[in-house]
């Protein structure tokens, strides 16, 4: 089952709306002979890959999935059925798949064949592979996770004219993997203001894999000339806002301005937000700042998840206190949150934490 975690987490960020799921064939002899994972774009699922790798020698074999297998067709035959036609002997699940479509049928149809089936296997940890589709589903939003990148003292920007990274070159490929792992990135105005960021992953080989672009944006002050609104027709690109009117400039280079409500502080409201994301199929959602945006999730609990890049320097006072601190951020919402890993990069510290249930 492990092996099939890590093969479904090899596809996290590319399989659309579906979740990333692992699959492992063992033959009776003890012998993998098939694996695979949902493929980019989400079909064929993982099952599929794995059958058609193994041939012949699924019958009788043991299929190891971290997703109970499908139990209708839809864009791809039921993997319940295909696991029943190519003979296989063994199911063992890590857990149910909560899609009103499957939701059990398929364990049952796997049953009904007189396939022995096995569950709750690393449940825990397949619920948070697949915490992006769940959340979709059980929510009807993304999962959110914030992106941090601080100092020692707790800043979370520099003074003006100063060098922008706070990380080292290390921590910062390492982002660029969370953009491709995450089908969608959210950013301020005030950072596309200061920083003009392009919001892509530049790893070599990834680059395809850049996720959509949203921009929360209350007046629409974005500029047309922005790197974001140059590149829309390359890279979707999406501003919310609470204006009514203008953006004009911005729709003619390809961005797309999606109107909602406003929060009591006149904002747009995150909560329609997330929800107008996950009817367009997004599960993953990467929030980069800056620090009002992140407080503003903090505040409504709307994260799920915290990633806090920590680099070994010392800011002071620049920035005339215009800077949050990752205290402020969090001192509320800090007993939300369960630490769950932690490593370095370079010099920098990443500590990774999930909300608590």
């Amino acid at each position: 089952m492990r092996h099939a975690l890590a093969l479904g987490q090899r596809g996290i960020g590319r399989t659309s709306s579906n979740p990333s799921v692992g699959c492992v064939i063992v033959s009776r002899a003890g012998i993998v002979v098939g694996r695979g994972r949902t493929a980019d774009s989400g079909v064929p699922h993982a099952e599929a890959v794995a059958l058609a790798q193994a041939g012949a020698a699924a019958r009788g074999a043991t299929a190891y999935v971290t997703l109970e297998p499908c139990a209708t067709v839809t864009r791809t035959p039921s993997c319940a059925e295909s696991l029943i036609a190519a003979g296989i002997s063994r199911v063992v699940a890590a857990m149910e798949d909560p899609h009103p479509l499957t939701s059990g049928d398929g364990f049952a149809k796997l049953r009904a064949a007189g396939i022995e089936v096995v569950t709750g296997i690393l449940e825990r940890e397949a619920r948070q592979a697949h915490a992006g589709f769940l959340t979709r589903l059980g929510q009807n939003r993304p999962l959110v996770t914030l992106k941090i990148a601080q100092s020692r003292d707790g800043k979370t920007a520099t003074a003006p004219g100063k060098e922008k990274w706070i990380t080292g070159e290390e921590a910062r490929r390492f982002g660029h993997l969370m953009r491709a792992r995450n089908d969608a990135i959210l950013v301020g105005i005030n950072t596309v203001i200061a920083d003009d960021p392009e919001l892509t992953c530049r790893l070599p080989g990834l680059e395809a894999y850049s996720p959509i672009r949203v921009v929360l944006d209350t007046t629409l002050r974005m500029s047309e000339w922005s790197k974001l609104a140059t590149t829309a027709s390359k890279t979707p690109t999406l501003v919310f806002t609470t204006a009514s009117q203008g953006g004009e400039a911005l729709r003619q280079r390809g961005v797309e301005i999606v109107q909602v409500a406003r929060d009591a502080r006149g904002r747009p409201d995150l909560a329609a937000l997330l929800t107008e994301l996950s009817q367009r199929r997004i599960t993953r959602l990467l929030v980069e700042g800056g620090a009002t945006v992140h407080s503003a999730f903090l505040e409504r609990e709307l994260a799920d998840r915290l990633e806090i890049f920590t680099a070994p320097i010392t800011l002071g006072s620049a920035w005339h206190g215009v800077v949050d601190t990752l205290t402020t951020l969090t001192t509320r919402n800090g007993s939300r949150f369960n630490r769950i890993s932690q490593r370095k990069l370079g010099a920098d510290l990443l500590e990774s934490s999930v909300a608590k249930a």
